[in-house]
């Protein structure tokens, strides 16, 4: 029997509503580390893709939508557990991706994984700071509270390929929006194999749905797309930027516009509320006993 043995070559796919296809055209490209040595073949999806991708999201969005806030706070954290038990795999994955030494790598990995904990963090508290009872002059209760946008887009940082992307995702679906992520052009391994990790922990199927391929290509359907509520265009540089808020425009998306984000530092809630609407609930209060007392 030979010592030599061939290495098992990863084939990465698509994540749409739960599932792992290939592109539909079937079509792949070649991802390259940082000095161009070959690494896999992804998926080059195309515009069927990202269609399928939008109603695997609006399918999944009723039933994540209506959980209770602390419930997609525990289905966040066991994807916490998840990376931390696959932190080796992600450490060489952004080395590559990014060019960085395996210390470095594995200080982002860290540091992606205590960001995707902080989200977490706040899935039952983000109502208690953009909602609340608010003082009428009359008799009325007036409450308002956040509720989720509904389907977003997200092009993810094309430079920060796990922390970054990271960073941009988890804010969308901690608040109960689903998402739909072109990952990195350049690196989209560590996003293709997050999808592996959301696969296998408790995240419902088509909450996330990843793409890989052209990011101009996947996004301009995505933007000018009927059931998308809203996309960030964290992902795109600034000519694609300005196509995709016109295409977005023709049924009001909302739009996070590109702008310089140092992923390092800890994020404030512009991301959490970014993709929230507030109901307002108007409701009187009636009056007790003679003295007019009301509750």
């Amino acid at each position: 029997m030979s010592d030599t043995r061939l290495s098992v070559l990863k084939t990465y796919k698509l994540y749409v509503g739960g599932k792992f296809p290939r592109s539909e055209s079937g079509r792949v490209y070649e991802v390259t580390d940082s000095k161009g040595k070959w690494l896999a073949n992804a998926p080059l999806s195309s515009r069927k893709d990202a269609r399928d991708a939008v109603v695997a999201a609006r399918k999944a969005f009723g039933a994540w939508s209506g959980a209770t806030a602390y419930n997609r706070g525990q289905v966040l954290y066991r994807v916490a557990e998840m990376l931390e038990g696959r932190r080796d795999q992600f450490t060489r994955e952004v080395a590559d991706a990014e060019g960085l030494s395996k210390s470095k790598a594995a200080a982002v990995v860290d540091a992606t994984i205590d960001r995707w904990v902080w989200y977490a963090g706040w899935t039952d508290k983000i109502a208690q700071v953009v909602g609340g009872g608010n003082p009428v002059a009359g008799p009325f209760f007036n409450l308002s509270s956040p509720e989720p946008t509904g389907v977003v887009a997200v092009l993810a940082p094309q430079e920060s390929s796990f922390l970054g992307l990271v960073s941009v995702l988890a804010p969308v679906i901690a608040t109960g929006n689903t998402a739909v992520v072109v990952a990195s052009e350049k690196a989209p391994l560590p996003a293709l194999s997050l999808a592996e990790v959301l696969a296998t922990s408790d995240v419902p199927g088509g909450v996330v749905n990843v793409l890989s391929g052209r990011t101009a290509e996947i996004a301009a359907p995505l933007a000018a797309h009927q059931d998308v509520n809203a996309i960030d265009l964290a992902g795109a540089d600034e000519v694609l930027a300005k196509d995709l808020e016109i295409a977005a425009a023709d049924n009001l998306k909302r739009v996070l516009r590109p702008q310089p984000v140092d992923y390092t530092e800890t994020p404030g809630t512009d991301r959490l509320t970014a993709f929230l609407e507030t109901k307002t609930v108007w409701h009187p209060t009636g009056s007790l006993g003679a003295s007019g007392s009301s509750y």
